[in-house]
């Protein structure tokens, strides 16, 4: 389905190329101040322009259609829109009978029996990341309703085409570009102010939340919290963070601010391995249903080198959702 959550619960809807994309929001508080220029600062971090991001340009500017009234959320649901306005379907019609390696155009051609919107990856596409932000911004009022008071999520981008250091990124974007090819990365989100007590053990676990709402995210192939999988590697003596006060503060966060799937009042720390693009301008070969043959295709359009980039505010925005679910159990 496409809804998540039962104290903030979420739908999204829409297709890349369709006349509309948005988010409706239930279980916002009424009372809390928003205006369209409050989403402008994240919603720019995600747009493209940068070496590396798709050509396509969108203004992506938010409609609130309900939930607001005199700069206020009302307590009903919120609904907020953004219209598809450049937008070139053509190049996506020779899919329906070569799909894509890596894409998802043949499971959704099987799934859907053929009537999937394949423009622009249709309701598959990174573009629906445009209303995972939106409720990303009202989740992070919801969950710090006071400038400076309550978590705030912070990712950044630490690893890109295998390489840590920034220095090294353009170059990187750039020769991926010129070989018509793409690369992935790697996102850390990092979350102060997260008060202990948030999540249940087992199937409401911080971390089970956190991992759902990031596999939503077109791309990610991979989520690990606090040491991760180097812990495998590790000794329980290596491993273990030892609490230092009465206030809960460990010597290290191996855990990532995480124990028996509730904070532990430490920062909250992830990372997710973002994987490169599928669509890319290299030649491949893939199976052409309508020959019964193994061809070569060309993919045409606009798209990003690297979906990394952009995608560290989504972390972001789902690390803010997953945080208004749970402390809306307390």
């Amino acid at each position: 389905m496409n809804s998540f959550g039962r104290n903030f619960r979420l739908t999204i809807f829409g297709e890349s190329h369709g006349p509309v994309i948005g988010v409706v929001i239930d279980g916002v508080p009424a009372g809390i101040p928003l205006c369209i220029s409050d989403f402008e600062g994240d919603l720019a971090r995600r747009r493209s322009g940068a070496a590396g991001t798709t050509p396509r340009t969108e203004s992506d500017t938010p409609e609130i259609v309900s939930g607001l009234l005199d700069g206020h959320t009302t307590g009903a649901p919120l609904a907020i829109l953004f219209r598809n306005e450049n937008t070139r379907s053509s190049d996506y019609s020779q899919f329906r009978t070569q799909p894509r390696p890596g894409h998802a155009d043949r499971v959704a051609e099987v799934k859907f029996g053929g009537h999937n919107d394949l423009r622009g990856g249709g309701h598959f596409s990174g573009r629906l990341t445009l209303a995972l932000v939106a409720a990303g911004v009202v989740a992070k009022k919801v969950i710090a309703p006071n400038e400076g008071c309550g978590p705030h999520p912070k990712a950044t981008i630490v690893e890109l085409g295998g390489s840590t250091v920034s220095a090294e990124w353009p170059a990187i974007i750039a020769t991926a570009t010129a070989e018509g090819d793409s690369v992935g990365g790697i996102i850390e989100c990092r979350t102060e102010g997260v008060p202990t007590g948030i999540g249940e053990p087992f199937f409401d676990s911080l971390e089970s939340i956190i991992a759902h709402l990031a596999f939503a995210i077109p791309g990610v192939r991979g989520v690990e919290f606090g040491d991760g999988f180097g812990s495998a590697r590790m000794r329980g003596s290596e491993h273990n963070d030892l609490i230092i006060n009465a206030e809960g503060t460990t010597a290290t966060n191996g855990a990532g601010g995480i124990n028996g799937g509730i904070s532990n009042g430490n920062p909250l720390v992830f990372r997710l391995a973002v994987k490169p693009t599928s669509s890319i301008a290299r030649e491949q070969q893939t199976y052409n249903f309508a020959t019964g043959q193994v061809e070569s295709l060309h993919i045409g359009g606009r798209h990003d080198v690297c979906i990394a980039l952009r995608a560290a505010v989504v972390v972001e925005a789902i690390t803010a959702i997953a945080l208004a679910e749970l402390m809306g159990e307390r």
